[in-house]
C-alpha cells in the first residue's frame, strides 16, 4: 500500500456542475427555534398538569387529618435518589430536586420514551 492509496479526490465545488448548497445549513440557532416555536404556537394555550413525585407514603385517614405545617412525612424514596416527573398522569422523566434561590425546583436528567399502545 503506497501513500497514494490513502488519498481520496475532493470535489470541486467551484465547479459549475456542482450541487447547490443548503441554505438550511447555515441559518443560524436563533432563526431555527423562531421559526420551530412559530410551528408550534397553535398547542400553546392547551393545558397539561405536570406532577415531580417525591415519593409515596402509605397511612390512614385519621394520621392524614392530624397534619399540620411542620409534620414531617416520611416517603418511600431516600435523599438523592431520582425523582419521577409525569405530564398528564404519564410518566415522561426522571429528575432531581434542587435548590435556586432559595426555592426548590426541579431538573429532568433522563426522559421516559413511552411505547406506544
Amino acid at each position: 500500500m503506497s501513500d497514494t492509496d490513502t488519498n481520496v479526490p475532493l470535489p470541486d465545488l467551484n465547479a459549475a456542475n456542482s450541487p447547490p448548497l443548503d441554505d438550511v445549513a447555515y441559518r443560524n440557532d436563533d432563526e431555527q427555534s423562531a421559526r420551530t416555536a412559530a410551528d408550534l404556537e397553535a398547542v400553546f394555550d392547551v393545558p397539561v398538569q405536570v406532577s415531580a413525585v417525591l415519593g409515596r407514603s402509605r397511612m390512614d385517614v385519621g394520621q392524614l387529618l392530624k397534619l399540620g405545617p411542620g409534620s414531617v412525612l416520611e416517603l418511600d424514596r431516600r435523599v438523592g435518589e431520582s425523582i419521577d416527573i409525569y405530564v398528564n398522569d404519564r410518566l415522561v422523566a426522571r429528575g432531581e430536586v434542587v435548590l435556586v434561590e432559595d426555592k426548590l425546583g426541579v431538573t429532568m436528567t433522563e426522559i421516559i420514551k413511552a411505547e406506544r399502545s
